[in-house]
């Protein structure tokens, strides 16, 4: 996913085998994409957010992640993908140590 690529210090990897793609940050699962999936799961600030995007139906459960975890059909288009991505990117970075926090460059 080009957009995850230009998140700064984003990092991509296969840790679930083949298929799977996971990007992440400081070692943090931000966003991930299942083999058979038609969407993108994502990380949001809390569960009630996720309940409500549930609720909305701009969501469904992701698969093997908590309850904060969200998946994305692709079909909802790339605006709210995009939004999704960056919410769940910047709830990532602001878990991670301060330190690590400055070193990275700031998200546009």
């Amino acid at each position: 996913m080009e957009f995850c690529a230009g998140l700064p210090g984003a990092a991509w990897s296969e840790p679930f085998g083949p298929g799977t793609d996971v990007w992440k940050l400081g070692g943090k699962i931000f966003a991930a994409i299942g083999a058979d999936a038609a969407g993108v799961s994502v990380k949001c600030p809390d569960v009630e957010t996720a309940e409500m995007l549930r609720a909305a139906g701009v969501a469904t459960k992701a698969p093997y992640f908590h309850k904060s975890w969200v998946m994305v059909p692709f079909a909802e288009g790339e605006a709210e993908l995009e939004h999704r991505l960056r919410v769940s990117y910047e709830t990532i970075r602001a878990s991670l140590p301060k330190k690590m926090q400055a070193n990275l460059a700031p998200a546009t």
